[in-house]
């Protein structure tokens, strides 16, 4: 448990004994013929042999309740890897990550899986949580921040603790005062509908290609 409604679970792949994937994609778990649920990795594919989830248990549906009632060995059939939100090395464009809460667990597996593979150039991610106990991730994306100073990290929170000397309010608002030129950058954004369409807006008006914000909806 990483929290009281966000479960972390690793899968230890046995047929096939690796799955090769590209960070930022997902694995769907059938539930029935036309019932799936799509969980995205937060390992990186350096560990093809164990996939880690990290799941948002706190809608209470058929997911969660699955979830929650996982048990060591249990035998764990899925779908995949499939989805397209994946970063493009080739792409020569500043990267800018935005997410929010449970959003964070694809790009995690992107931030990882860039600089322990030489990336090296500069990236951004701005992390929202309703608390601090969503803002997921944080301590290893404070590690990651410190081991390769050009990525940088910022956390933001809604309802702050005192002596909270970081960013406050909301994503948009946020990216909004941090993100000043556009010019020669691609946005990853993840999380609500509506908190991705607030980022593209904030960014759109500061003159950015709405194709060059890319996005990942989990609800």
């Amino acid at each position: 448990m990483l929290q009281p409604e966000v479960v972390e679970i690793d899968l230890q792949m046995a047929e096939p004994p690796q799955l090769p994937f590209a960070a930022g994609q997902w694995v769907s778990v059938p539930f029935g013929p036309k019932t799936v649920r799509a969980y995205s990795m937060v390992s990186t594919p350096a560990r093809a042999g164990v996939l880690t989830l990290s799941i948002d248990v706190s809608p209470g549906g058929l997911g969660s309740r699955w979830t929650r009632e996982l048990t060591p060995g249990q035998e764990v059939r899925f779908k995949g890897p499939t989805g397209g939100f994946v970063f493009d090395r080739a792409d020569p464009r500043r990267p800018v990550f935005a997410a929010e809460e449970i959003g964070v667990v694809p790009i995690r597996s992107i931030l990882a899986d860039l600089y322990e593979t030489g990336f090296g150039r500069p990236a951004v991610l701005v992390l929202w949580g309703r608390d601090p106990a969503w803002l997921l991730y944080d301590a290893p994306l404070r590690t990651l921040a410190r081991k390769y100073p050009g990525f940088t990290y910022v956390p933001v929170l809604r309802e702050a603790p005192a002596g909270w000397r970081g960013e406050r309010g909301e994503l948009a608002g946020a990216v909004d005062r941090l993100i000043h030129a556009v010019d020669g950058m691609v946005a990853y954004v993840c999380g609500g509908e509506a908190i991705i369409k607030q980022v593209r807006e904030a960014l759109v008006a500061k003159g950015m290609d709405r194709k060059s914000v890319k996005w990942e909806k989990f609800w």
